[in-house]
């Protein structure tokens, strides 16, 4: 008798609860082929004024402040390809990645740049020198989004630098298709503009994969 009281009353109060939705389930991933999603980028003046890189915060604690790891230390453990070794103080030793930009195999984590998909001058450029230092701090340090932050050579990076698509592409032409989707993904995540030199640029591109999908979905 007892025990048929105490669900009783338990169902009773979760009846009055509120529901709660968590920030994963706030927002549904959109699937789109690659040429529609470049039609949904929409088209702006890009802009540097003001921009410092130091108005993007980053490497912060990363998702889980406790394992002693910075953003881009668990990055480098989430992309590898055989796992490092952790050590105090988040030391990563041995592990295996693979930079997919030049298609190199990379042994040392010390190698390897964690590239921004869209360069924090670009993000500055399309919108974000408008939003809060918060949100730049999320963007700057996004693992909600696998395309976000990757691990890639330094070599590669550093000739990237804040090229967007219409003035840098990867060395390995393989993956340009998927380069173009990550970067579009990345764009309509974060509500960026394109420039029009840019957005020719990436139709041009969507016109060659025609099979491209990209996925996002809005950060938070």
């Amino acid at each position: 008798m007892i025990s048929i009281v105490l669900r009783g009353l338990a169902a009773a109060v979760l009846a009055v609860l509120p529901l709660v939705v968590s920030p994963a389930s706030a927002h549904a991933a959109e699937v789109l082929p690659l040429a529609e999603a470049v039609a949904r980028l929409p088209v702006g003046t890009e802009s540097r004024e003001g921009y410092s890189r130091d108005s993007f915060r980053h490497w912060n604690t990363g998702l889980d402040p406790a394992d002693g790891c910075n953003t881009r230390a668990e990055v480098l453990i989430d992309e590898a390809i055989e796992t490092p070794a952790v050590g105090a103080g988040c030391r990563l030793t041995g592990g295996r990645w693979f930079s997919y930009y030049d298609a190199i195999w990379v042994t040392s984590a010390s190698s390897l740049d964690i590239d921004h998909m869209v360069p924090l001058a670009e993000a500055w450029d399309s919108g974000a020198s408008a939003w809060s230092a918060q949100r730049r701090e999320a963007y700057a340090n996004d693992q909600g989004a696998p395309q976000s932050l990757v691990a890639v050579t330094a070599g590669s990076n550093r000739s990237k630098a804040d090229q967007d698509p219409a003035q840098w592409l990867p060395p390995a032409a393989d993956v340009h298709c998927r380069y173009t989707a990550e970067w579009v993904a990345t764009k309509l995540r974060w509500n960026l503009t394109a420039d029009t030199a840019e957005r020719a640029a990436l139709t041009e591109l969507a016109a060659a994969c025609p099979d491209q999908a990209v996925s996002y979905e809005p950060a938070s």
